[in-house]
């Protein structure tokens, strides 16, 4: 989902490289009748944004899901939920 909502911030003058766009995800794995699997997995997204892009980047955040080929295999077999927390950052001063 990374790369999806990196592509979404691109397509919207977003840039998510090199080091603007990070993710910490971690995932609930369950024992159901001795065999593991996954049932959820939560996403927490940093974004430095250029200033004046924050409504942009919200409507990627939004939207990306549907266009992820990860999140649309994973579709009502495991939960999947993300959050992002934006800064604004000056590009020109990194």
């Amino acid at each position: 989902m990374l790369g999806t909502f990196g592509r979404a911030l691109e397509s919207r003058g977003i840039p998510s490289q090199p080091n603007r766009l990070t993710a910490e995800v971690e995932g609930d794995i369950v024992d159901e009748d001795g065999v593991m699997a996954l049932r959820a997995i939560r996403i927490r997204y940093a974004v430095k944004l250029p200033p004046g892009k924050l409504a942009a980047a919200e409507r990627a955040l939004r939207f990306h899901e549907r266009g992820c080929p990860l999140a649309n295999t994973l579709r009502g077999a495991v939960a999947v939920s993300y959050t992002a927390d934006f800064t604004e950052s000056d590009i020109a001063a990194e």
